[in-house]
């Protein structure tokens, strides 16, 4: 009975050290090269046409263009490089040695999904270029001519300063009311029940109507109505107003959300030491509340940002405005990409901060845990 029990656990310890054979290669690096080829031919289809589009370009345009004809071909270096691996991983195993093999067969596979990962980029590029050229480049010369380009920068940069007016302002009042607002919202007791309730109609109703709607009727009810104050407001007062009306909401469940997330041993340790509501409110929780919600805030800052577009409805005249005034006069929608491009230019920067703010606030709280 030993003897059966002894030749059994040998049979399954032999059994677990003879490494498993590795995956194959060879069908893998096959449609890596596939894909980089026909990517590279689509890739060069599309720089023919762009060559074709620009009708005599200069030399450097046509070394432009065969430096980018090039960089399509690079996928091909991995999808090759597989190949290698995989005779490797043969060889190895026809030499029994399974853990080199399965070695190269992972390094092998790496290489051919790399390739194949390149292509595909390659073949986005390749289409947003045909896409470009496409109907004789129409969609260039409809959207991207350098002359109407240059002779609207000027002016569309000048009232793109409005823009950033209305947004800057707009965002110091969202933070105040935000916090109001949320704090109402979480007023304890039956005598914050009233407020609470305000709170929730607030939010409910300003996040469901669209802003161009609130900013439309601030904008020319208010002033219909001469409601004191108000109505000697200017349009851009009046712009901010109704951005804030709309924001706010959005912010108030931000700081609501940061809020609710801090730990309830916060309050009762706070309010053991003999702080009032509000003081633990104001010196405990909203402190580390705010550096939670840093990110989210910051997204929605970004799109009330890019909702400064809509106060063209005002009748004030902003980037947008202004650039549909140019290209109803030139009859091309160029000046309205470069109110485009001055929204990508001030995003960005915001949107890879917010990104790092998260990455920061994701590493902080993995060596806190």
């Amino acid at each position: 009975m030993n003897d059966t029990l002894t030749s059994s656990a040998r049979s399954a310890e032999g059994a677990r050290a003879t490494p498993t054979p590795p995956r194959p290669v060879l069908p893998v690096a096959v449609l890596a090269l596939l894909v980089a080829v026909v990517c590279a031919v689509a890739a060069a289809l599309a720089l023919w046409s762009l060559h074709q589009m620009l009708g005599d370009p200069s030399a450097w345009v046509v070394a432009l263009l065969a430096a980018l004809a090039a960089t399509a071909l690079l996928p091909l270096v991995p999808a090759v490089r597989a190949f290698g691996h995989a005779r490797t991983r043969a060889r190895l195993m026809a030499e029994k040695q399974m853990a080199a093999a399965r070695h190269e067969a992972a390094t092998g596979r790496e290489h051919a999904h790399t390739a194949m990962g390149y292509a595909l980029a390659v073949l986005i590029c390749a289409g947003l270029i045909w896409f470009a050229t496409a109907n004789d480049g129409a969609i260039t010369e409809t959207f991207l001519r350098w002359e109407f380009l240059k002779a609207s920068f000027a002016d569309v940069l000048a009232a793109f300063v409005i823009n950033v007016e209305v947004a800057v302002g707009a965002q110091l009042l969202v933070l105040v009311v935000g916090l109001l607002v949320a704090v109402m919202r979480l007023l304890p007791g039956r005598a914050g029940r009233p407020l609470r309730w305000l709170a929730i109609a607030y939010v409910d109703t300003f996040r469901a109507i669209p802003s161009i709607i609130v900013l439309y009727l601030v904008g020319f009810g208010l002033k219909l109505a001469e409601v004191p104050v108000f109505r000697d407001l200017s349009p851009i007062w009046l712009a901010i107003l109704a951005l804030t009306l709309t924001y706010s909401a959005y912010v108030a469940e931000v700081y609501r959300a940061g809020i609710e997330s801090i730990h309830p041993s916060q309050w009762a340790a706070s309010r053991s030491l003999g702080l009032s509501y509000g003081m633990t409110l104001r010196t405990v929780i909203v402190p580390q509340a705010v550096r939670r919600i840093v990110p989210p805030l910051l997204n929605d800052f970004i799109g009330l940002q890019k909702d400064t577009a809509l106060i063209g409805v005002m009748g004030v005249t902003d980037a947008f405005t202004q650039s549909r005034l140019t290209a109803s006069n030139v009859f091309n929608l160029t000046p309205v990409i470069v109110v485009a491009v001055l929204f990508v230019i001030i995003t960005i920067p915001q949107a890879r901060f917010v990104d790092r703010l998260l990455t920061k606030e994701q590493s902080r709280t993995g060596r806190s845990s």
